[in-house]
């Protein structure tokens, strides 16, 4: 990738760059209710909050409600709306992954970087200053109206930087949420980050690093 000059480096960014952390609010929320039952609880909320996020637009904070509702229903535990809101309201506070902050401050200085998240506005610019780096631009899904996979989420992207998807590197740990839009959307190159809640799929083309410490020898970067 080091012939590669991206006009842009965009990254997903709870996961890849935020440590996303709902799997230990749900393990304080409900551990004690569920006990061996965790993991699965765990499993069948985040294939709750990728069903929630097809088709049209709605709030984070109405996807996440309704993702514990129904994660609670098949485990046949009560829910409480107050347990509920919990998962929302810790998401401003997370930090970055400890690989991120060197790893990003090294590519800014001779790239722009750009975040593409599947976020609400009132959150996300939190979660960023947390990274430590400069960030030329922050796409949402509530300014795009659509939530990654969804082509609009990436397009949106595209129309605002006022570049074709050829001239982009993307970077995410998620090929469900990212890497399989950006490979049949032709972005440029595309970048998965291993961070363990995802297997690999070569078939989509992505390189594969690590973490983002990574990041800079694949451009060729000191």
């Amino acid at each position: 990738m080091a012939d590669f000059r991206p006009k842009f480096i965009t990254f997903d960014c709870y996961g890849t760059l935020t440590n996303f952390r709902q799997a230990e609010v749900a393990s304080a929320v409900y551990g004690a209710r569920l006990g061996g039952r965790m993991a699965m609880f765990i499993h069948d909320f985040a294939g709750y909050r990728v069903d929630e996020i097809q088709g049209a637009w709605k709030p984070y904070a109405e996807v996440l409600a309704n993702a514990v509702e129904r994660t609670c229903r098949r485990h046949g535990i009560a829910y409480d709306p107050a347990e509920g809101r919990m998962f929302y309201d810790a998401i401003p506070g997370w930090g970055p992954h400890p690989d991120v902050a060197a790893g990003l401050a090294r590519v800014a200085r001779d790239y722009p970087l750009v975040v593409l998240s599947n976020a609400a506005n009132e959150q996300i610019r939190e979660n960023v200053a947390l990274l430590g780096a400069p960030f030329h631009a922050v796409f949402t899904a509530e300014q795009a109206g659509a939530y990654k996979p969804r082509y609009r989420a990436f397009e949106y992207m595209f129309d605002q930087l006022g570049c074709d998807p050829c001239e982009i590197m993307h970077v995410s740990s998620s090929y469900r949420y990212d890497l399989m839009a950006a490979h049949d959307l032709r972005i440029g190159r595309r970048v998965f980050v291993a961070r363990g809640h995802e297997p690999s799929n070569p078939f989509y083309g992505a390189v594969e690093i690590g973490d983002i410490g990574g990041l800079p020898g694949l451009l060729g970067l000191a």
